[in-house]
């Protein structure tokens, strides 16, 4: 059983973030007054770029995007899917922080090793970005951690729902906005769409990707945006007892941020640092002391 959810939890994955591109696009599009392109577009962009001759600009360019893309795929197993949680014995809370700290790395490697300016200004706001918002996150997991009295993310999981959902609850309920004030930073939309701005440095990062480059590079992107609004669901919404009323969950958090993509502008690299260092890292901070006075 163990062996298929290993299999299952990464299929479900992949699928659900192609989704929430395809969707993406579908709903900026109406909101543009658009027709756009079909759901599943993404999917069929994917399919694409593995047909085409793709051209490699070392080892590290190669490696760079297979080390980002497992990472991804290593912690989609500590994440609980409804009751899919393949690696749910195996680490907590703190191993998902070093993997989530991992991923971003693996672009920049191999995004340096193209040589390009434009990728070179692409990955010093993806890193400085995953700086600014790994630090409010850190307060975050850590006041849920206390509050709960444990680093597995299937026990905090659980014990909402024999209770009530974190976000509802008092000690927890800074801790929840703060979470979402930074997870535009962590998914990279606007108005955190800094690193890739292709009006200013051409993607970014992906510059030099093609062929089944950008393809992995579109993949490690849908589960990027699965892993940071999956993990939102289990920390502060009880997370589900089957995946689809986890999927259902993730749907209406994703939709909120796109409207939120579509309202608001890009901002500078300095502005969003500015602004996750000073009111989610507050807001989390000030949680955090609530906690702890409450768990004396």
């Amino acid at each position: 059983m163990r062996i298929v959810e290993v299999i299952l939890a990464p299929i479900l994955a992949l699928l659900i973030g192609m989704f929430f591109l395809g969707l993406a696009r579908k709903i900026m599009a109406r909101i543009h007054w658009r027709y756009g392109p079909p759901i599943t577009q993404p999917v069929i962009d994917v399919i694409r770029l593995f047909s085409q001759k793709s051209v490699s600009h070392g080892n590290m360019f190669t490696l760079g995007v297979l080390f980002s893309l497992a990472c991804s795929l290593v912690l989609i197993l500590f994440l609980p899917m409804g009751k899919i949680c393949p690696l749910s014995s195996s680490g907590g809370m703190l191993v998902i922080l070093y993997v989530m700290l991992l991923a971003p790395f693996g672009i920049a490697l191999s995004g340096g090793e193209a040589a390009n300016p434009n990728a070179s200004i692409g990955i010093s706001r993806k890193l400085t970005l995953a700086l600014g918002y790994e630090v409010p996150l850190l307060v975050i997991l850590l006041a849920v951690m206390t509050h709960y009295k444990t680093l597995s993310i299937v026990n905090i999981v659980s014990m909402q729902q024999n209770t009530s959902w974190a976000l509802t609850s008092l000690p927890l309920f800074l801790s929840g906005i703060a979470y979402i004030l930074i997870l535009p930073a962590i998914l990279g939309i606007r108005p955190f769409e800094i690193t890739q701005a292709a009006q200013e440095i051409s993607s970014g990062p992906m510059v030099e990707y093609g062929g089944s480059f950008l393809a992995l590079a579109t993949i490690q992107h849908g589960l990027n945006l699965f892993i940071g609004i999956a993990l939102f669901v289990n920390l502060f919404l009880g997370g589900a007892g089957n995946p689809p009323i986890f999927f259902l969950k993730m749907l209406v958090v994703f939709v909120l941020g796109l409207f939120i993509n579509a309202a608001l502008p890009r901002l500078r690299i300095e502005q969003a640092m500015r602004y996750l260092w000073r009111w989610p890292t507050l807001i989390a901070f000030i949680g955090m002391i609530i906690v702890l006075i409450i768990r004396r």
